[in-house]
């Protein structure tokens, strides 16, 4: 049996729905599941009991990454501790492009460090790196229909949800045949923010970072979150998501979304 995490999410939904093998769906808010024949199991990833429960008989769990958190590396080890004492046999993680523990965007760090997590364990596993959200390229626009951050004429190979699903759903129905590999799913091409603005009828600022850091103050949002939203543009400017690969299209038989297809 295969667990899905996240269903509740823009990856995790699109999942659930493409995947023919049978499979269970978990979710971490009973408020927020979704609607469906499959079964439902609940759990937070940080209760390593709950998760364990909810795992067993599990041969592989597709292993969506925790909401944004100051303890998301520890929600995952949960996870995967969990993922090891209900015996699973591997897990299908859903990363980040350019995960490393010193990449320039924050956020990517704790992926690399549950990518280590889970190559410490005996369990087989596959790693599904992608680029940013396709979809949230126009979302980076305020009222005004401005993008503003320090994206410099750096650029990014952003990738649609529906291709992230696709490949995911391409490693869950042959898994064996992907164990150990690592993929990097891109859109087909890299776009600097000033063209993205453009095909999009929208206006590209650049900022400096300081200037990031202080339009962004008035959300009042936690320093670790504000840190990862203008690092990522950071990311942008200094070249970490600008490769293109052709895994989706290898995975899926068929070419990723464009910008102009969101």
């Amino acid at each position: 049996m295969i667990v899905v995490t996240g269903a509740s999410g823009q990856v995790g939904g699109r999942v659930t729905k493409l995947l023919q093998r049978p499979h269970a769906l978990l979710v971490r808010d009973p408020a927020k599941a979704p609607q469906t024949d499959k079964e439902l199991k609940f759990a937070d990833y940080s209760d390593t009991a709950a998760m364990t429960a909810a795992l067993e008989g599990a041969e592989t769990l597709f292993l969506v990454s925790g909401r944004e958190d100051p303890n998301r590396l520890a929600q995952h080890k949960s996870a995967i501790d969990a993922a090891v004492q209900a015996k699973v046999q591997r897990i299908v993680y859903l990363s980040f492009a350019g995960a490393a523990k010193d990449c320039t965007f924050t956020l990517g760090r704790d992926h690399w460090y549950t990518e280590q997590y889970i190559r410490e364990t005996e369990l087989a596993f596959t790693f599904l790196r992608d680029n940013m959200y396709l979809e949230m390229i126009p979302r980076l626009a305020d009222e005004h229909g401005v993008i503003r951050g320090p994206g410099g004429d750096g650029r990014v190979a952003a990738v649609s949800y529906d291709d992230i699903a696709a490949s995911v759903v391409a490693v869950l129905d042959e898994p064996q045949r992907h164990d150990g590999k690592t993929y990097t799913l891109t859109g087909p091409e890299a776009f600097s923010l000033q063209e993205a603005a453009e095909k999009l009828g929208l206006r590209y600022v650049p900022e400096t970072v300081e200037e990031a850091y202080a339009s962004r103050a008035h959300y009042g949002a936690p320093d670790f979150e504000v840190a990862g939203w203008v690092t990522s543009y950071q990311a942008i400017a200094n070249g970490e998501l600008a490769e293109v690969t052709d895994h989706v299209e290898r995975l899926t038989g068929r070419r990723p979304k464009e910008l102009r297809g969101v």
